[in-house]
């Protein structure tokens, strides 16, 4: 059974193109996970914020290429997160040329912002989570965060009960063992 949030997100990518609403509506809903996925890259907050500010940019201009037929919302906002990531690790530094071409100020940060972003990453459980593999994360989230049954989660990411345990299984030892070492 699809999940219908990311069945809602795709949507609400699709529509994006054409709403102001909506494209608000996206960035509310991940602009922390973004800040999160950049503050365990980078651990520094002002630059996961800078990082964030242009993958949303990014995701202004590019909007129209979207094709939910060819990957889920998420994977695809993450894939351009990487790909900032990836960038700004070569040139060593922030690449603000999105933001420079939509017109959007440099981003100023003070005191309370960094320390509400930096409190993003303070959670451990997280910040490993975020850190496992994609299959495995996947499969967590669905079957211990959401608490989904094993059978449901196979038919969406079509594959079998066994793998899916398997995913579950590897990355909870691989989560106790990150949480182990942070003690």
């Amino acid at each position: 059974m699809p999940n219908p949030r990311r069945q809602d997100d795709q949507a609400l990518l699709l529509a994006a193109r054409s709403s102001p609403e909506a494209l608000a509506e996206i960035y509310e809903r991940f602009e922390e996970p973004l800040l999160r996925f950049f503050l365990n890259a980078t651990r520094r907050p002002e630059l996961a914020a800078d990082l964030t500010a242009e993958t949303f940019a990014r995701v202004i201009e590019i909007i129209v290429k979207y094709d939910a037929a060819r990957g889920r919302a998420d994977q695809w906002l993450f894939g351009i997160a990487r790909h900032i990531l990836s960038e700004s690790y070569r040139c060593g530094r922030v690449d603000a040329a999105a933001r420079e071409r939509l017109g959007f100020p440099r981003l100023m940060l003070d005191d309370h912002a960094l320390d509400v972003i930096s409190r993003l990453g303070s959670d451990s459980a997280t910040v490993a989570l975020a850190e496992l593999p994609g299959e495995q994360r996947e499969a967590i989230q669905a079957r211990v965060v959401e608490e989904r049954d094993y059978a449901e989660i196979a038919g969406e990411l079509q594959c079998s009960e066994a793998v899916v345990r398997q995913r579950v299984s590897r990355g909870l030892r691989a989560l106790r063992t990150r949480l182990a070492g942070d003690r």
